[in-house]
């Protein structure tokens, strides 16, 4: 079983800024991306960092339907996202990964393929450290592990007359067998109109109807827990004018649910000169349950 736990509160990286926006021309902390420069400072919305709206995203996620998800808007500088909007346009043909069916019509990255520096940039940042701390603190999930070929992650695009029915996302990797946790993705698209349609559709499997919708609108981010009931998609053809698609980037996180009995198991060193009973004493304890270990343990106070 998944192991979840009390979320704490997550602390900025050392290179997040006191204030958003607020990068200063002689910041020695920026890079350059075709002749553009982005601040370090300025990549993320620090706000993200307080007590107050950690609390709120994770009350909001756990209450939200039809299965645990969360809307956030501006959490990104636009200029680095305006950035990796460009980078869509410098792949080939045979870089694209063109899904066609009667359920999907779409365009992906290819896994593992090599990204623009912006969409690098932008894929750093969702599986750093303390982003992926972030997303523990509201969905409440421990352990959250990446995927840094970005399986089933990358670049989507989908094009006129596009769509990508209402579907449950894969429940594991099929390389590592690692467990399908949840998916983050930002939108990329500016000066949207809804009457395009594209709208992400989050449905009811049961009554099998749609419950909410959100807008792929520029700077818009949506984390969606995996579960048996997580069913989403945009199904109607998108009608877009020419020119214009509907453009994101995504990416997936993971857990092992054997993590905690395989580091219980080898949570401290192994000495090959160490007493026959502290032998016996670890080989007691690898083939024991955890609860029935700490019950042991308690009741003979050791």
């Amino acid at each position: 079983m998944l192991r979840t736990s009390s979320p704490e509160l997550v602390t900025p990286p050392e290179s997040a800024p006191a204030e958003p926006s607020r990068a200063q021309p002689h910041d020695p902390d920026f890079v350059v991306i075709r002749g553009r420069r982005l601040g370090l400072r300025e990549l993320f919305d620090p706000g993200a960092f307080t007590a107050a709206r950690q609390g709120e995203w994770r009350q909001a996620m756990a209450a939200a339907k039809p299965f645990p998800h969360l809307v956030l808007d501006r959490l990104f500088n636009p200029e680095l996202l305006r950035l990796v909007h460009e980078e869509f346009d410098l792949y080939g043909q045979r870089q694209w990964r063109v899904v066609h069916s009667p359920q999907e019509t779409t365009h992906r990255s290819l896994p593992q393929a090599a990204l623009g520096p912006a969409s690098e940039l932008y894929f750093g940042l969702v599986n750093s450290r303390w982003f992926v701390q972030l997303l523990s603190a509201v969905s409440g999930v421990d352990d959250l592990i990446t995927d840094p070929g970005l399986y089933g992650g990358g670049l989507h695009e989908t094009r006129k007359g596009g769509h990508f029915g209402i579907h449950r996302d894969f429940d594991r990797h099929p390389c590592s067998g690692l467990d399908n946790e949840m998916v983050f993705i930002t939108y990329l698209n500016e000066n949207w109109n809804p009457l395009w349609g594209g709208a992400l559709e989050l449905w009811d499997g049961q009554a099998k109807r749609c419950v909410s919708a959100v807008e792929p609108v520029f700077g818009r981010s949506v984390l969606l827990r995996h579960g048996a009931a997580s069913f989403h998609g945009h199904p109607a053809p998108l009608d877009v004018p020419d020119g214009r698609s509907r453009r994101s980037v995504a990416s997936y996180y993971y857990s092992y649910s054997l993590a905690r009995r395989a580091r219980e198991h080898r949570n401290t060193s192994v000495f090959l000169f160490s007493e026959r009973h502290a032998r016996l004493k670890q080989a007691a304890k690898r083939a024991t349950p955890p609860a029935v270990w700490d019950a042991l343990r308690r009741l003979v106070g050791g």
